[in-house]
């Protein structure tokens, strides 16, 4: 017990029970985004531009009450604007595929950037995998297959969408190699401010050169509203608050939560059943993440906001 005490201390890692409570209901909310998406009826791509759009206002409030003195990193600033345009084809492809595959599904292959980014670390390192991380990127390769097969048996229109999301995690790992370079300097709300200034008009290019509507009709602006709060504030709001308090394994474990709750709710909402192989999949792959982000340093790495 105190070698665990004094390891904590050592690490800096001392989380109080709020702390716990916002990492848990950071990742609730998170998890809720793609149901909002489905509920919307705008387009996929559109709903991710009003979701980048309407918290600017609250975004930028906060990124004046904690910005650092000084004149504003001009080349820091472009970086996070081309990590920006990386976020807008993610979301892109993200909304597409939710609209196409399962909820947990999407979910667990949108987060899939951390796996990518340990690949890329060790190819960028030069060096063979630990025993660790091979497993991780054996564990993911082989859920992911899983997955796929499973996707492709029930429709090919959801092996498609399961494609889309997995570009998308490909494209957030490209969204976070310069975030996390700019963010210990321009600040967590600095950073998301400039990330949806860039994004979103990216964004609505996209849905209005894909003919999709833009503006919601029968729905109305409350899954918006909603997807806008829960994804961009709320929940990246709880995980900012608690993110520096936990380990990186701690916060890979809290990660489960957003599939696992996704996947409920497309059995409970939109009827999606799943079979034992889904579920050994989700659970090779969740693993994969898991250890992914113990070997990244993912609680320093900003999350899929």
């Amino acid at each position: 017990m105190s070698e665990t005490s004094a390891s904590a201390d050592k690490n800096g890692f001392q989380p109080g029970v709020w702390h716990f409570i916002a990492l848990v209901s950071g990742n609730f909310a998170l998890a809720l985004g793609p149901w909002f998406v489905r509920l919307a009826d705008t387009g996929p791509v559109s709903s991710a531009f009003w979701r980048l759009l309407l918290p600017i206002p609250l975004l930028a409030f906060f990124a004046w009450r904690s910005r650092s003195p000084g004149p504003l990193d001009k080349r820091l600033a472009l970086l996070v604007i081309a990590g920006g345009c990386f976020f807008a084809f993610d979301l892109a492809s993200w909304h597409v595929g939710i609209e196409r595959t399962r909820l947990g599904n999407a979910v667990l292959f949108g987060n899939s950037g951390s796996v990518i980014l340990m690949i890329w670390g060790l190819i960028a390192l030069r060096r063979a995998p630990s025993g660790r991380e091979f497993t991780g990127v054996a564990m993911a390769l082989s859920g992911a297959a899983i997955l796929l097969g499973r996707s492709l048996e029930i429709s090919q229109q959801s092996f498609i969408g399961d494609l889309f999301c997995l570009a998308a995690g490909l494209f957030y790992a490209f969204y976070l190699l310069p975030a996390q370079r700019a963010r210990t300097q321009l600040g967590q709300w600095s950073v998301l401010l400039l990330v949806s200034l860039a994004a979103s008009p990216i964004l609505l290019g996209i849905a209005l050169a894909a003919g999709e509507p833009v503006l919601p009709s029968s729905a109305g602006w409350q899954p918006l509203v909603m997807l806008a709060l829960s994804s961009q504030v709320i929940g990246q709001g709880l995980i900012v608050f608690s993110l520096r308090h936990f380990s990186p394994l701690i916060i890979g474990m809290a990660l489960l939560l957003q599939p696992a709750i996704g996947a409920s709710v497309g059995w409970a909402v939109f009827g999606e059943m799943l079979a034992p192989l889904d579920i050994l999949g989700m659970v090779m792959v969740g693993a994969a993440l898991v250890l992914a982000r113990s070997s990244t340093g993912g609680a320093r790495a900003p999350r899929r906001a």
